[in-house]
């Protein structure tokens, strides 16, 4: 089958199962024109609340349908590709947050919702990296332990110095890719360009941009900002919407390797098998559910920067 005849597939399936496509911003176009609710972390797991769909068909990465999962029991969530997995979320585990929080004594938890589901059940509060630093912010605690990104964690750390803040050193393979020499190329050949990137990125990177926010972020940042020129430092996904909401700007991504290999798993043929067949669902018993909805749902009520 074409492209076509998947999606036309794929969009009467939705309807006959009462089916609702979520899509990251950094899956393949394909997969993003075909949604019903493309965002970022914070944007779908809030928008999953809000569904009254029978199934949610989670296009991202695990961490994200496991997340979805918990904040709706009582779906059916299913992930198209079942190893579309995140590598900074694997960098950190249960056992091995307990024995760094035993290690550190009265400590507060707080964990990028990049993480698996496992790490939220013992996480105090989750957050994205949209409203990572009024989460911090809002802790009457004074020492927080930031889990698992040490580039977003040093973000939140200048931007709360109140806090004591220590790092879980995991990193995101394509964000941790970004160079300053690969930096100051771009913005020589392109002077007249604005420079939005995702905090997720190296320190010297950050230092060199006009803008640090999240994927959404630098969504609304481009929208609103009257420069016809970007250099962006986030995985490329985000070009759709970039060109969707501005098509007459011109973008420049960062390096050569922007781009998530286990978020571009998901194919309209994998997504159409899933919905049809309505595999790859995820299971969560009972205790981990309830577990790790509570930071979770206190993520949740915490605005976005």
């Amino acid at each position: 089958m074409n492209s076509k005849e998947l999606k036309d597939k794929i969009l009467k399936l939705k309807k006959e199962k009462n089916a609702v496509i979520l899509a990251h911003y950094y899956q393949i176009n394909d997969i993003q024109e075909i949604a019903d609710i493309r965002g970022d972390s914070l944007a779908l797991a809030r928008e999953a609340t809000k569904l009254s769909s029978d199934i949610i068909v989670f296009c991202g990465v695990r961490f994200m349908a496991e997340t979805a999962k918990v904040l709706c029991p009582d779906r059916k969530v299913l992930i198209p590709e079942m190893d579309s997995v995140c590598p900074l979320a694997d960098m950190a585990t249960r056992e091995e947050v307990l024995k760094k929080k035993e290690e550190l004594g009265n400590t507060t938890i707080v964990s990028y919702v990049n993480t698996n589901v496992d790490v939220k059940t013992v996480s105090d509060i989750c957050c994205t990296s949209a409203n990572a630093v009024n989460v911090v912010r809002s802790l009457d605690e004074k020492r927080v332990l930031f889990v698992p990104d040490r580039n977003l964690g040093s973000y939140v750390k200048e931007q709360v110095p109140e806090k004591e803040i220590v790092l879980w050193d995991g990193y995101c393979p394509v964000h941790e890719e970004y160079s300053v020499e690969n930096l100051k190329k771009l913005k020589e050949e392109h002077p007249n360009a604005k420079v939005a990137v995702h905090p997720e990125s190296p320190k010297a990177v950050r230092e060199m941009a006009d803008f640090i926010g999240s994927t959404s972020g630098i969504i609304n940042y481009v929208n609103k900002t009257d420069t016809d020129e970007f250099i962006i430092g986030t995985e490329e996904g985000i070009l759709y919407e970039l060109r969707v909401n501005n098509p007459g700007k011109k973008f420049y991504i960062i390096g050569s390797k922007s781009i998530c290999t286990n978020m571009k798993k998901i194919t309209l043929e994998s997504l159409y098998k899933a919905l049809k067949d309505e595999i790859y669902e995820i299971k969560l018993d009972e205790e981990t559910i309830e577990l790790a909805k509570k930071p979770i749902e206190r993520m949740v009520s915490i605005k976005r920067t």
